[in-house]
């Protein structure tokens, strides 16, 4: 009877962890005492985000936006714009104006719930000037003096807006990749000298511990796009333990170094809330150009990389770029419908795979300076229909009734428990009933939480990271109850509380 028991809670920590990427009671936080309860505050960070990258806001890039670049022939970077004629006055104008109330609104009526500021090092001068000290920005000061008070300001912004920020370290000290958006624009990489090593985490320390305390600051994210090599992993773990020491609880993104598979498992092994980020794009490689949109879109729909990759994970997984972008040879026609048509399929198939496996996602670009590009700006390719004029999910006046009624509830539990119980009981099995009872309980409330929060959006924030969401609650819940085998029931009983609830409101 024993073995068949195991057997079956076996089974059903099997299916929480292939449904939610994580088997809870494995994952608890032994040591993080000082995390806070979770609150209404921290639905920003955990809810599922729908997002949009702010590209070229702080740092440059020129085929976004060639304005900035005037000053400095042929630059590509934002070094080269800070040695050109005029730079500060070029780079103040253009913080001030790049995105306005105008850009602000349109993201929020879109759905979109959570923007990524791509940043470089030496937009922190204004805050922490020795972040600049022996580098290549270090006599450039004075003209990224004043960006810090601006991404503030634009937290502020998306704040007003119901909009969460992901803040992406996009330039770290010596350029941890060769292209031109890592800041210096010399094709060489530099950061991963012990000097440049420090300087970077000196970085990161200033936006955990300047950032870490807003609510709608969802993450700071490591580095972007790191070139891969064999001291990556270990640069991860000591600078996500650093940062812990700043903030238990603030979720870290990690690139994936274009590795997807290895760090997928790395994320999926940590038990503090860190989150991968994955880039997918289709149009760079012969293999790419080889196929149509209707092709990739088929191929992502049939043999998608990602849910592998989420399990791996815990659930732990966005895809912090992606876009409409095609090779030439893959939109098949030179007539614009054609093309859109081709477009418009890829980005579609792409948001269902995103909205089906990942915690989030987020489109690159917002918008380009001049000119039309339906593939890679946002707002061009909304008016093309290729980019869904609705991305948000489910809307607040889709909400039929709120559950909160404590006889509704009532009811509801009492049914679950009543087939929980005779389910195990007439298995023999030893429970602990009010475990789910528990369970059952909370997850109805968080739902409740989340149906009613009031971030001033017209999408309903739903829970993206369930799998750390749950491990919180059971953290608490052991907490204040005690830990045993039967932990399981309560995560059982939360997982189906909150489902039910959200059923009822629509």
């Amino acid at each position: 009877m024993e073995s068949i028991f195991k057997k079956l809670v076996g089974k059903i920590d099997n299916e929480i962890s292939d449904r939610f990427g994580v088997k809870v009671a494995d994952k608890l936080l032994s040591s993080n005492q000082n995390i806070p309860p979770l609150s209404p505050r921290d639905i920003f960070r955990f809810r599922k985000q729908r997002g949009i990258n702010l590209g070229s806001w702080f740092v440059q890039e020129r085929w976004i936006c060639e304005s900035t670049y005037y000053g400095c022939g042929g630059g590509q970077s934002d070094l080269h714009i800070a040695q050109g004629s005029n730079a500060k006055e070029v780079m103040e104008h253009h913080w001030d104006t790049w995105i306005t109330e105008e850009d602000w609104g349109a993201i929020q009526a879109q759905g979109f719930n959570t923007v990524r500021i791509p940043v470089g090092y030496y937009h922190l001068s204004g805050v922490e000037p020795a972040v600049l000290k022996d580098t290549d920005f270090e006599a450039y000061k004075h003209v990224f003096s004043g960006a810090w008070l601006r991404i503030l300001h634009a937290i502020g912004n998306a704040e007003r807006y119901g909009l969460g920020v992901l803040i992406d370290l996009h330039a770290a000290p010596g350029a941890q990749n060769r292209d031109a958006h890592s800041g210096t624009g010399t094709g060489e990489i530099h950061m991963w000298t012990r000097t440049n090593l420090s300087r970077t985490v000196h970085a990161l320390q200033v936006l955990t511990a300047e950032l870490a305390p807003r609510p709608n600051v969802v993450g700071i994210e490591l580095v972007n796009e790191p070139a891969n090599n064999n001291q990556v992993q270990k640069w991860y773990e000591d600078t996500l333990a650093t940062l812990r020491t700043i903030s238990p609880d603030i979720p870290l993104y990690i690139s994936d170094a274009w590795d997807a598979a290895w760090y997928s498992k790395f994320v999926g092994a940590r038990s503090d809330f860190v989150v991968l980020d994955h880039h997918l794009y289709r149009c760079f490689t012969p293999g790419d150009a080889a196929l149509s949109g209707d092709e990739h879109a088929a191929a992502i729909r049939t043999a998608s990389p990602l849910p592998p990759l989420a399990t791996a994970a815990r659930g732990n997984l966005i895809v912090g770029e992606w876009s409409g972008g095609l090779n030439p040879n893959s939109l098949r026609s030179g007539e614009a419908g054609e093309q859109d048509r081709q477009r418009r399929v890829w980005v579609r198939a792409q948001l269902e795979a995103y909205e089906t496996s990942c915690g989030g996602w987020f489109f690159w670009t917002w918008k380009k300076g001049t000119g039309w590009d339906a593939g890679w700006s946002a707002r061009d390719a909304t008016l093309a229909d290729i980019l869904p004029r609705w991305v948000g999910g489910k809307k607040k006046s889709d909400i039929r009734v709120v559950p909160s009624d404590h006889g509704w509830k009532r009811q509801a539990l009492n049914g679950a428990l009543d087939q929980h119980k005779n389910y195990w009981t007439s298995r023999g099995a030893h429970n602990e009933f009010w475990r789910f009872e528990g369970g059952y309980s909370t997850g109805w409330d968080d739902a409740i939480m989340f149906l009613t929060f009031n971030d001033n959006g017209p999408a309903v924030p739903e829970l993206g990271f369930r799998g750390e969401w749950l491990k919180r609650r059971v953290e608490e819940h052991v907490r204040a109850r005690g830990r045993s085998e039967n932990v399981w029931e309560f995560e059982h009983g939360f997982n189906q509380g909150f489902d039910a609830a959200w059923a009822a409101a629509f």
